[in-house]
């Protein structure tokens, strides 16, 4: 088998009151209400983990960097990341592609969408595309209660 595909998936409540940023795909939403979580809480970076970790059958983002583990206390998600990129190269694979649809009502995540594709695509070392839905105002996140990412990707063999 030369390629392998991953589904991820990843959701956080806003934390309370305004201490913390809101970080997506590696990018800081000036103005926005921070997600609560161990690390920076960044919702698209964890789902494209995710489901690198699952298609290269290594478990999940909390066996590698466990929410009880104070190490990884408010870590950069783009760094975790780049540490599941290279547990995948470990394995013999890299990425070939990630699609990933952040879910919230906001914030809007177009103006900022090149450069979240930029540094995820960095960070996974292979190409991350990023889009957006609203909720429309249904559910948890229609309330803007938090925000959820969903990914899915393609690891390829590396090259003998």
């Amino acid at each position: 088998m030369t390629g392998r595909v991953g589904i991820g998936y990843d959701l956080h409540p806003f934390a309370a009151g305004a201490e913390r940023d809101l970080v997506l795909g590696g990018v800081r939403f000036a103005g926005e209400r921070g997600l609560s979580g161990h690390s920076d809480a960044d919702v698209v970076a964890h789902a494209v983990a995710d489901a690198m970790l699952g298609a290269a059958g290594l478990g999940d983002l909390g066996a590698h960097f466990s929410d009880q583990d104070e190490r990884w206390a408010g870590a950069d998600s783009l760094d975790l990341l780049s540490r599941v990129a290279g547990l995948v190269s470990g394995r013999g694979y890299h990425l070939a592609n990630a699609d990933c649809t952040v879910v919230g009502e906001r914030p809007r995540i177009a103006p900022m969408r090149d450069e979240m594709m930029r540094r995820l695509t960095e960070a996974a070392g292979g190409p991350v595309h990023v889009k957006a839905t609203r909720p429309e105002r249904m559910g948890a996140l229609g309330r803007e209660e938090g925000i959820a990412c969903m990914a899915v990707v393609l690891l390829e063999a590396a090259p003998a």
